[in-house]
């Protein structure tokens, strides 16, 4: 079976690519996030001359986002759980990130993308958080959106699941560069940011920065994830939603 992530490493050993590898959508599933998983904690026993870590999705598109099966009520408690780790283990790492993102860039998808110290897409790449379009929400997206663009505007896109485009994400800030290259950008940005500088010193300083949003990580998102699993999921809209998407159907909610 194909590997649900590719890695190569250029740039004499001082980055490294994560490609998600499961075109044409990518879906984030308990296998894909099992190999980033493990993937994150060899680098972090030997990070070696790693200055940073690049995140994209093979083919035409960064993600589609989780898989919607692995969030049904027998699987939700286990893979919401297998992908908060994903987040720990990444930031245990201690390397700055960066994202290269085409095509959609939705959900779990969008999560990875915006939690990454700096974003590059094309113009018509497309983010959104469509949650609670089908009765759910984006724990990580709680944390990481508002460190990014502030918590009204972060509300607004998370209670809408509205899209935006590449050009707009960059003016919000959810994005840092938008061009019709966006390797050539990260390529750019790459040789003039983290080349000259110590690799010690880059990655003190990504953990000094991202102190914040770590200490968040490990304080807020249990309690986010219990309100999910516990609260949310004991109700009838959820599973409504989810299993309406799935049939290509409009939802049928309760309000209950």
């Amino acid at each position: 079976m194909t590997s649900p992530i590719l890695t190569r490493v250029e740039c004499d050993g001082q980055v490294e690519r994560i490609i998600l590898n499961r075109p044409k959508g990518n879906i984030i599933d308990k296998e894909m996030l099992t190999a980033l998983i493990h993937h994150l904690q060899a680098i972090g026993e030997n990070p070696g001359a790693r200055k940073l870590l690049v995140f994209e999705g093979a083919g035409d598109h960064f993600s589609y986002g989780a898989s919607l099966e692995d969030h049904l009520p027998e699987h939700v408690g286990e893979f919401l759980a297998a992908f908060h780790r994903f987040f720990r283990a990444l930031e245990d790492v201690g390397l700055p990130t960066a994202a290269v993102v085409r095509g959609q860039c939705l959900g779990g998808g969008c999560e990875i993308a915006l939690w990454c110290g700096q974003v590059f897409c094309h113009p018509a790449a497309m983010f959104g958080l469509p949650e609670s379009k089908l009765g759910v929400f984006p724990p990580v997206a709680v944390l990481a959106l508002p460190w990014r663009i502030g918590g009204a505007r972060a509300t607004q896109l998370i209670l809408t699941g509205e899209s935006v485009d590449g050009v707009v994400a960059t003016e919000l800030g959810l994005a840092d560069r938008h061009e019709v290259d966006p390797e050539t950008a990260l390529r750019g940005w790459v040789e003039r940011t983290l080349v000259p500088k110590s690799t010690v010193a880059l990655r003190a300083a990504w953990q000094a920065s991202r102190r914040p949003l770590a200490e968040a990580l490990l304080r807020d998102l249990p309690v986010l994830e219990t309100l999910y699993l516990r609260d949310l999921m004991a109700h009838h809209d959820p599973l409504e939603g989810l299993s309406a998407f799935m049939a290509k159907r409009a939802p049928r909610w309760k309000n209950a």
